[in-house]
């Protein structure tokens, strides 16, 4: 009997925040989860942008062996192999309040938006975790440490809640819930 391999998607978008704190928890899930579940690691160009910025990119790498970045919204191509059930689920961890609201409106014109709407379609479970969650202020940390407090408006609070109204998607609150996902997807290490 073939037996397929567990395997995801790991978007990452253009977000900073909490970029740091979700790359030390896939890392210790691909560990954790070591023979049982690979990960694909998929970045849009402003993720690959934010990870040089953070100084992530080198750390990214050397902990996953499958790092993509987007040229166009087809490529490389991950929707087929979406639509094949060759993908447990679909994680996009951080993600920006840009990919949130493409989500929201159904435009897939990125890699990971359209992997997002694709998944959907193929009944593939997305996991999203905005960063831009809840209306009100926020603080961050650049990549040189300092903090900045920023403005979540009203109307990416509101793309948040209508992306969590759709059938297939599962928002986060924080990179820690995604071990949880993984436990309940896979029954633990």
């Amino acid at each position: 009997m073939n037996i397929r391999k567990r395997k995801i998607v790991w978007g990452i978008t253009g977000a900073g925040d909490l970029l740091d704190e979700t790359l030390g928890v896939m890392k210790g899930l691909k560990e954790a989860y070591d023979g049982k579940v690979e990960i694909e690691v998929y970045l849009s160009k402003a993720g690959e942008q934010v990870l040089q910025f953070y100084r992530l990119g080198d750390k990214l790498r050397s902990h996953f062996r499958q790092v993509h970045v987007e040229k166009d919204a087809n490529t490389p191509f991950i929707t087929g192999r979406l639509h094949l059930g060759r993908f447990d689920f679909l994680i996009l961890a951080p993600a920006t309040s840009n990919t949130v609201a493409k989500i929201a409106h159904g435009i897939s014109d990125t890699l990971l938006t359209n992997g997002a709407i694709q998944a959907l379609k193929a009944c593939v479970p997305v996991y999203l975790m905005p960063v831009d969650y809840m209306e009100g202020a926020i603080v961050t940390t650049l990549p040189n440490g300092n903090e900045l407090e920023l403005r979540v408006r009203k109307e990416d609070a509101e793309n948040v809640v209508k992306v969590s109204e759709m059938d297939g998607i599962i928002i986060l609150k924080k990179p820690e819930e995604i071990e949880e996902i993984f436990d309940s997807v896979f029954g633990g290490p």
